[in-house]
């Protein structure tokens, strides 16, 4: 009986509920607000979405802390139903600001705020892109040093890569807080023997984080490849879901001084 209801709810779908389903499958998480921002539509039309969603089991939805909004991910028939091969995942609530953080980037970026792209590429993408056996064209995944499970390399990758059109590959680090200096300089050692990517781009809410990346870039002797931002508009505490495109693109050009 249940699965007929879904069945049924799935057929009342519209390309557009797909389209958002589809956007979510990319996420970690998103709340409310970023649905109705990818919409465009009222917070009413961008909640009636997304129960529409939910009733066709394609997205599940949590309160994940006390007076948080209610975060949304894609279920396993959901995953299935745009075509990915993600692993549905439970919400990380030490990383739930960053990861909410990241798909306002996602979203910010696709708005055009960082200029005209050809792609908007998720870490989620970045990984099954790189697991599959059937990969056409280069790996996203920069080398970290080392090996992991398996004697696999160990591999780092991006919150975010935009891909311009002439093919030129800009890597987005979403950084709320500060790295250690080891781990930090392993990962911009990464970047500074990957020639797949054209640029670095770390998103800073404190100049003290952002200096400290400067310097780590210095050392390497990349900092041609490194460029650090302040922006406006990070998640904080009780305000994760709004991060702005617009200020995003008000604050990237402020570089860190």
């Amino acid at each position: 009986m249940e699965h007929s209801s879904r069945r049924r709810a799935q057929a009342r779908l519209t390309p557009r509920d797909l389209d958002l389903l589809a956007f979510i499958a990319e996420q970690r998480v998103i709340v409310a607000y970023h649905a109705l921002r990818f919409l465009g539509v009222s917070s009413s039309v961008a909640y009636a979405r997304l129960r529409a969603l939910s009733a066709a089991g394609l997205v599940r939805s949590e309160t994940a802390l006390h007076g948080h909004p209610r975060c949304y991910q894609t279920t396993a028939r959901g995953v299935r139903t745009v075509g990915k091969r993600y692993r549905t995942q439970a919400i990380d609530y030490g990383t739930l600001q960053h990861d909410l953080g990241v798909t306002s980037l996602a979203l910010a970026a696709r708005a055009g705020t960082f200029g005209p792209l050809r792609a908007v590429i998720s870490e989620r993408a970045m990984r099954s892109h790189d697991a599959s056996a059937d990969r056409a064209g280069e790996p996203f995944g920069v080398r970290f040093g080392g090996v992991g499970e398996r004697g696999h390399p160990r591999l780092h990758y991006p919150d975010l890569m935009l891909v311009t059109p002439n093919d030129k590959r800009i890597a987005f680090e979403l950084e709320l807080t500060s790295k250690g200096a080891r781990r930090r300089e392993k990962i911009l050692l990464g970047y500074a023997f990957d020639n797949k990517i054209d640029a670095v781009v770390y998103l800073v809410r404190d100049r003290s984080t952002g200096q400290k990346i400067q310097d780590s870039a210095r050392r390497i002797g990349i900092s041609d490849l490194v460029h650090v931002q302040m922006v406006g508009g990070l998640p904080r505490a009780g305000s994760a879901s709004r991060f702005h495109a617009r200020s995003a693109q008000r604050q990237l050009s402020e570089p860190v001084r």
